[in-house]
């Protein structure tokens, strides 16, 4: 990009927020993969029409623009690979509408998932996506991933609650997607379209979203298992009985290992796995689940179901679970984070998978996650200041991807696709399926400029 770009861009949205130095290209130029890829420019839009006049001069230019929120994925869907303008859009974070009769709220981009969850659960509802970084990740970025968490195996993930859509296109064009009704068949759904492709297709400036009434109460049960095989058959066992529980969290026994010094909580020696399980609802539904759960967990390898008394115990229960990626650090200084998914009866078959994985390359891998939905968080922990290393990594990564898929999982649960996992895409994905798909990216954005070199295996 020249100066003559620059000048323009700063004329839409203000010098202050046109940023070319070194040190704003620094800053936007890296995620949580830790990658860095410097754009030549960060540009803050403050509404929809700064959008669409930055998109229809890049457009003119053919410069790439990388839509990014607050830069904390773990795919590298954020990073500018190939330079041009980073687009943030944090200034965009107003919670425009909640609506109590019709259960929806209409929100900008930039609006950090906690802070909306805040604001509805003060009016007596409820938003149930809830990925771990949801204290400084925004609704866009959650969109582009389509953003999970610990509580998709009762309520599902982002694209379960968005109704509709703004989006700028690829020339600078604003269109609309949906609408604020549960029901709307009319035409192609793009709106679950352009959720999870990673701002590919189009730069979202406003999002419908569905809400539900708050649950009154919820209970939180700690169960410690002899075995990974005895939690796997537990959480069959809660789900065949036709309870749903809010989340059904897992940790191995590596991951046990790693926080036991950490936490207040004991987990003895024999302790090779724990479940987290929390349900909500009305109060006599949630007394009814929680003491119906450890009868049908105890013939499953239980050591031990204690269920919190009160909000204190549960917060010192999901503790454990917060502690986790702090106390990987004692393993090794470098991780290589994947979250793959397999069906949930396939769980113990996949952690005896990445045993062998870990045996075979010599290297701790420890896994954590959502056992409700078999997504496990597979942590590969390396130092790579050991010559060959990163490389032992990377063959460690596609055998993880290589078992996930053998298994009939996917190699990806809600940390989406973007460059990490862009060249393990055809394990999943047949060549009839990847070249639709393709199409459909060029029939959006013809001159690719919108986050080029994401998804798709690069030649």
């Amino acid at each position: 990009m020249n100066p003559q770009h620059i000048a323009k861009l700063q004329a839409i949205v203000g010098a202050e927020n046109c940023l070319a130095d070194t040190a704003s290209r620094i800053i936007h130029g890296y995620d949580a993969t830790q990658s860095v890829y410097a754009p030549d420019v960060a540009v803050y839009p403050g509404n929809t029409e700064e959008v669409r006049q930055i998109m229809r001069l890049a457009y003119t230019w053919r410069i790439p623009v990388v839509p990014r929120g607050a830069g904390s994925g773990f795919s590298g869907g954020a990073l500018p690979i190939h330079g041009g303008i980073a687009l943030v859009l944090t200034r965009m974070n107003r919670i425009i509408e909640i609506d109590r009769e019709n259960l929806i709220a209409v929100v900008e981009p930039g609006v950090v998932t906690a802070d909306f969850q805040r604001a509805v659960e003060k009016l007596g509802l409820f938003y149930p996506p809830d990925p771990a970084s949801k204290e400084f990740c925004t609704l866009g970025g959650n969109i582009a991933e389509n953003a999970g968490g610990p509580r998709c195996v009762k309520y599902g993930v982002t694209r379960d609650y968005v109704l509709g859509l703004e989006a700028i296109s690829a020339h600078g064009d604003i269109f609309h997607t949906g609408g604020r009704t549960l029901k709307n068949v009319v035409g192609y759904d793009l709106t679950r379209l352009i959720v999870g492709s990673e701002g590919t297709l189009a730069v979202v400036t406003a999002i419908t979203l569905k809400l539900l009434p708050k649950p009154a109460m919820k209970k939180t049960m700690l169960a410690q298992f002899s075995s990974i095989d005895g939690a796997a058959r537990a959480v069959t066992a809660i789900i065949a009985d036709k309870i749903i529980p809010t989340t059904l969290e897992f940790m191995d026994a590596a991951t046990i290992s790693a926080i036991r010094t950490d936490i207040p909580i004991p987990l003895p020696d024999n302790c090779q796995a724990v479940l987290i399980i929390e349900v909500d609802g009305d109060a006599a539904q949630v007394e009814a689940h929680m003491a119906a759960i450890h009868p049908l967990i105890a013939p499953h390898d239980l050591l031990r179901g204690h269920i919190a008394a009160d909000n204190a115990e549960a917060e010192a229960i999901w503790r454990l679970r917060r502690a986790v990626s702090p106390s990987l650090k004692r393993l090794a200084p470098d991780k290589f984070n994947e979250d793959i998914v397999v069906p949930r009866a396939q769980l113990p078959e996949m952690i005896r998978a990445l045993e062998g994985i870990a045996a075979h390359f010599q290297v701790t891998i420890v896994n954590f996650g959502h056992a409700g939905d078999g997504n496990i968080h597979v942590n590969i922990m390396v130092d790579l200041r050991q010559e060959g290393m990163k490389e032992k990594a990377r063959q460690a990564v596609a055998a993880v991807f290589q078992a996930a898929v053998a298994l009939g999982g996917s190699i990806s649960g809600e940390h989406g696709i973007g460059t990490a996992k862009a060249r393990y895409l055809g394990l999943e994905i047949d060549p009839v399926a990847m070249a639709l798909m393709r199409r459909v990216k060029t029939a959006f954005d013809p001159e690719n400029i919108l986050n080029p070199g994401k998804i798709f295996p690069q030649p």
